[in-house]
């Protein structure tokens, strides 16, 4: 069996992968990365978050990005029943990056994992992890190629990047289930012919559909725009019957905002669902590896947090695991798994408070404060290890009694 060296392992070309494995190249340390599928490759995730350019940067991907074209990100609009709430990037509280990109993801995870090629990294597509065995730090990963054959990778410390695939907590039996209640999308991408109809292309838009289902809607620069609706499962049962195509047109006609923007309109591809994709992990990180990204926790697609906690967490990853190769004491507790929860557990609560209605009422509140509103559009930006904004800070609290001030003024203000 043919047997590689390397210091570091990644498994995974996603944006978790692409970006510690380019850190970590630039450190001066060899770096391999497998990767199950073959790319380009579909994946959900398209609407990006500011913060996530900061990892983009560090990791030398920006100026390839840009040269693609993708569509400008520069905000995020909420919409229910005609009303609108509008949060643009540039009013965030927190100072940092004010727009981003929303992108086809087979064609942005391949533009990163193309960098990391020319950078000197390896990229193996179509090839599986079949078993990992550490003796303390030091691993020997079996892999298998798309040809059947198998190789042996031995290395200094591995980094999952795998997302779904979730290798090592798989292996290892380390996944356990999520606190947020299993949840269905239905999604497709469209041909948008009418998408003059609709104003600010530059923002994803959130419709609530009815209580617990919303509506993501993505415009994307080659004219396409992703839609897909997400709710309990319950809620897609009223449109069993037939195929995805027949029951994700009588979604769109059933939603009078967009009904008939997407009318008629070409399918770019038969819609797919995805299920009960919220799960996490009993730790991050042990001897010899690292997880980050969705491997951690997928959270819910709704505030867009996917690519941002997985470029973070793997810029984080890679600088800890450079010390570690140095020779330098690392503290994963704290250097680690303590500030990512803190990144997840903020993401977390507004994904809870948006499904049980306390963030329609922040909302769609009129006249809001302009400062609280900064500070939740930080929030929705990305930037959720801000400790010194207190909707991060006290994210699940601080939410919880501005809904309820909210409730009560609107009660004594009623003539």
């Amino acid at each position: 069996m043919k047997t590689e060296q390397a210091d570091v392992l990644v498994i995974g070309a996603g944006p978790a992968g692409t970006v510690a494995a380019s850190i970590i190249h630039k450190a001066g340390y060899k770096v391999t990365v497998v990767e199950k599928m073959k790319f380009p490759r579909f994946v959900i995730g398209e609407s990006l978050l500011p913060r996530c350019m900061e990892a983009l940067e560090e990791a030398g991907f920006l100026e390839a990005v840009k040269a693609k074209g993708f569509q400008d990100k520069g905000g995020a609009k909420f919409v229910k029943n005609g009303k609108i709430c509008d949060y643009s990037f540039a009013d965030q509280y927190t100072k940092g990056w004010t727009w981003t990109w929303q992108v086809p993801r087979a064609e942005f995870d391949k533009i990163l994992a193309d960098e990391v090629e020319k950078m000197g990294v390896p990229v193996s597509y179509e090839t599986t992890v079949t078993a990992i065995e550490f003796n303390g730090a030091d691993s020997t990963t079996t892999v298998e190629y798309a040809n059947g054959e198998k190789a042996q990778i031995k290395a200094r410390f591995i980094i999952d990047g795998s997302g779904y695939g979730r290798v090592i907590p798989r292996l290892f039996k380390m996944d356990k289930p999520s606190s947020l209640e299993p949840r269905k999308a239905m999604f497709a991408h469209v041909a948008d012919e009418k998408r003059a109809m609709a104003d600010e292309p530059n923002r994803i838009t959130i419709i609530v559909h009815e209580f617990g289902v919303w509506i993501w809607v993505i415009p994307f620069s080659n004219g396409n725009t992703s839609v897909g609706f997400v709710g309990n499962p319950a809620f897609f049962k009223k449109f069993e019957g037939g195929s995805n195509e027949e029951q994700f047109r009588a979604h769109i006609a059933s939603q009078p905002y967009f009904s008939e923007r997407f009318k008629d309109a070409q399918l770019i591809f038969e819609p797919r669902i995805l299920k009960s994709w919220s799960t996490t992990t009993e730790k991050f990180y042990g001897d010899g590896f690292v997880l980050t990204g969705n491997v951690t926790e997928f959270l819910d697609p709704v505030f867009s947090s996917g690519v941002t906690l997985a470029t973070v967490s793997s810029q984080k990853a890679a600088k800890l695991v450079i010390k570690k190769l140095k020779g330098e004491a690392v503290d994963w507790d704290e250097e680690y798994t303590k500030p990512m929860m803190q990144g997840v557990n903020t993401f977390r609560s507004y994904v809870m408070r948006w499904y049980d209605g306390t963030l329609d009422t922040i909302f769609f509140a009129d006249n809001q404060d302009p400062l609280i509103k900064s500070m939740i559009c930080s929030v929705l930006a990305g930037y959720v290890w801000d400790l010194d904004n207190p909707y991060v800070k006290d994210h699940d609290t601080a939410l919880k009694k501005l809904a309820n001030t909210i409730t009560i003024r609107d009660i004594f203000s009623k003539p």
